[in-house]
């Protein structure tokens, strides 16, 4: 179901059709979300973008955690929330003190469930091209500029994360690891912490992402980066899809093959 509240305001709760291409806060923005293709439940992935006048707004992905009950009800819960709490106060100014609001109410909703679910999140502040990240879990978000340059990437909150990051351990190793799935912080959670990033202003041509880890867990940051760093924005889109499908079936016979949701929100400056 594709459930559209408030002026322009897109929120994706299930399977999208196709890729779903818009123009968002000044720029182009394409978003794709489908359930895992060999289960029987719904989509545990949910995702939004809720704009603020012309150069400003929020995107958003929410990924229910697999395996208990209620992950699907914990990521819808954090996106409406985000969604109803942003569009009430919708100036560009107030967009942090929103997010931050926002959260701090998701989490208490969840926790007031009562039913042990819980999802990551990862939202970005959009605000006359200068963005923001702030994230609980190890949803993603990457910045590339056009020859590729990684610019900008949030570090998952879990174990391989952090031993990524601290140089003690290699990608290679990290996307096959046993404990790769391990997070230490989710919105539903009593310790649930937001992590901000830094302001960072977007430079003509840089491609910002936005994923679930069934994205990134069937293809590499510098495969992902290769395919969204340039050319249209909706054929990229679609390799990703096209790629990550193979590898989720195995078809390409890579190592890399782990089926699972898949939700992307691409954006690029006009």
């Amino acid at each position: 179901m594709v459930a559209t509240t408030g002026k322009s305001q897109l929120l994706i709760g299930n399977d999208c059709s196709g890729v779903i291409n818009v123009s968002f806060a000044g720029a182009l923005a394409c978003i794709y979300t489908r359930k895992d293709r060999g289960k029987t439940g719904g989509n545990e992935d949910a995702a939004a973008l809720i704009p603020c006048g012309e150069m400003a707004g929020v995107l958003a992905i929410a990924d229910g955690l697999g395996g208990i009950a209620g992950g699907d009800k914990a990521s819808s819960t954090a996106i409406t929330v985000l969604a109803n709490t942003v569009s009430r106060q919708c100036e560009p100014a107030l967009l942090r003190d929103s997010i931050l609001d926002s959260i701090e109410k998701a989490n208490n909703t969840i926790l007031e469930m009562g039913t042990g679910s819980a999802t990551t999140i990862i939202v970005i502040e959009v605000n006359n091209r200068t963005i923001r990240s702030y994230h609980a879990g190890d949803s993603m978000a990457l910045i590339t500029g056009q020859r590729g340059k990684l610019k900008y990437q949030t570090i998952p909150h879990s174990p391989i994360g952090y031993a990524l990051e601290s140089g003690f351990m290699e990608q290679d190793e990290a996307m096959t690891h046993d404990e790769r799935h391990i997070i230490s912080n989710v919105v539903g959670s009593s310790d649930m912490r937001l992590e901000l990033g830094p302001l960072i202003r977007l430079d003509t041509y840089d491609t910002l992402m936005l994923a679930s880890d069934g994205l990134y867990d069937n293809l590499t940051i510098e495969e992902i980066i290769n395919i969204i760093r340039c050319g249209p924005l909706d054929r990229c889109a679609h390799e990703l899809v096209d790629l990550c499908d193979e590898r989720m079936s195995n078809k390409t016979n890579s190592e890399l093959c782990k089926p699972d949701d898949m939700t992307f929100i691409l954006y690029r400056l006009k």
